[in-house]
């Protein structure tokens, strides 16, 4: 009988897996739900989570130590804008039509990397080619390193509007793109693109509600959809289980885009008062992107960096983002972090904090925005944005202590995404 007990046992081990716990060792600890700084704390990690965070310094009788007693620890961070397959280049039109899928796919492999490796261990990647779909799939599959990534696959746009991926071609080549490509004219186009995006495996949708700065056409802020086309969008996204954010830089754009039902407004450049009120009144988000006006105004300063009809956008809309932030800040407007990473260096995501602080966010809001905020418009509030019991293993730490001192945020050095070291 005892025999056929320990055969039963076995039977019942053979298969499983009993990771070891890793002891990590906070000098401080960033409790993002309070706010607070705690010091001296140790995080308890078996396999893809945290089991327990417990004050005091304990060493492993049996298990893994990692050494952060002269670092200040936080959970991983969540950038809200990114374009994962591309960085703006000179010649990047011209990559358009030379790039196979293959060498998106191969360049969006280095981004991902450099993107997990600055402390970014989650993103939303608010629009490409539709390769950002697999990017999302191999890292998920742990075929490449990078972030864990919410991606919109392909945007929608309006004929000629931001986002349209003929804009500026040959007219022999440019066809008639509809849907199926991302360009949207009626209420029945919107239904067939969000279905169509939701059969290509994206996780939400983004739409180009107005003109943009890098798009080749004239304007940078007209508006490009009708609201009832909007909300075609938004209510087929909802049937299934998906968010919409919307581009948009002029006011009445972002007007029609809240109104019909979007979750985040990207730039929000030129956002009056009255659309502020609007965005409190639905629970809209701004996701400010400063660091990408920075870089457009930088860049067009820089001759033949744009096409010469980008030029004056990025002049013109450059310098307004940071400003528009503080306004919208101090009004009470909720801010969601996020760069629009790929219009500048992917891996400098970083230095958004630092222009947020500037314009009137303290630094710890700047990093709850990063966290917490993220997290809970994702819908992982459970799983991600703090260090904390039964939440996924995704911690970051730095030299020094952000809330005196944001800039240590560019320059991460260490980095744990689903408690599997990239970066000490």
């Amino acid at each position: 009988m005892r025999h056929l007990l320990l055969f039963v046992i076995s039977l019942f081990f053979i298969g499983q897996s009993f990771a070891q716990t890793t002891y990590i060792l906070c000098g401080k600890l960033l409790d993002t739900e309070s706010g607070n700084l705690k010091s001296k704390q140790t995080i308890l990690v078996e396999g893809n989570k945290i089991v327990d965070v417990k004050d005091g310094f304990i060493m492993p009788k049996n298990g893994n130590l990692i050494d952060l007693r002269d670092k200040v620890v936080m959970p991983g961070l969540i950038d809200m804008h990114v374009h994962i397959e591309d960085q703006f280049n000179p010649n990047t039109r011209l990559e358009g039509y030379i790039l196979n899928e293959s060498d998106i796919a191969l360049n969006a492999v280095g981004y991902a990397e450099k993107t997990l490796l600055a402390g970014f261990t989650t993103v939303r990647d608010l629009g490409g080619t539709g390769v950002n779909i697999s990017v999302r799939n191999a890292i998920n599959n742990s075929k490449i390193k990078g972030p864990r990534i919410f991606t919109a696959g392909q945007f929608l746009a309006s004929t000629g509007g931001h986002g349209d991926p003929t804009n500026g071609g040959n007219r022999k080549l440019i066809g008639n793109p509809g849907p199926k490509e991302g360009v949207v004219n009626s209420v029945e186009d919107g239904k067939k693109a969000v279905r169509q995006r939701y059969k290509n495996g994206a996780d939400l949708i983004k739409i180009t509600a107005t003109g943009g700065v890098l798009s080749v056409a004239k304007s940078g802020d007209n508006p490009q959809f009708t609201i009832e086309e909007i909300k075609s969008i938004t209510e087929t996204a909802k049937d299934y289980g998906m968010h919409v954010a919307a581009h948009a830089h002029g006011d009445l754009g972002m007007q029609r885009a809240i109104l019909g039902g979007v979750k985040t407004i990207e730039h929000g450049t030129y956002m009056s008062d009255e659309t502020m009120n609007l965005m409190i009144k639905h629970n809209a988000y701004l996701v400010p992107t400063i660091t990408a006006g920075k870089e457009v105004e930088a860049k067009a300063k820089v001759k033949g960096f744009y096409p010469e009809i980008v030029v004056p956008k990025a002049l013109a809309v450059g310098p307004q983002i940071q400003g528009t932030f503080s306004r919208a800040y101090k009004k009470g407007v909720p801010i969601a972090f996020g760069t629009d990473a790929g219009v500048f260096k992917h891996g400098e995501n970083g230095k958004e904090f630092k222009f947020m602080v500037e314009a009137g966010m303290p630094a710890i809001e700047a990093l709850q925005s990063a966290t917490i905020t993220n997290a809970k418009l994702l819908k992982m509030e459970n799983e991600l944005g703090q260090i904390k019991k039964g939440f996924l293993a995704d911690i970051i730490a730095v030299d020094e202590d952000p809330i005196k001192n944001i800039a240590t945020m560019e320059k991460v050095v260490f980095v744990m995404k689903e408690g599997v070291v990239y970066k000490k």
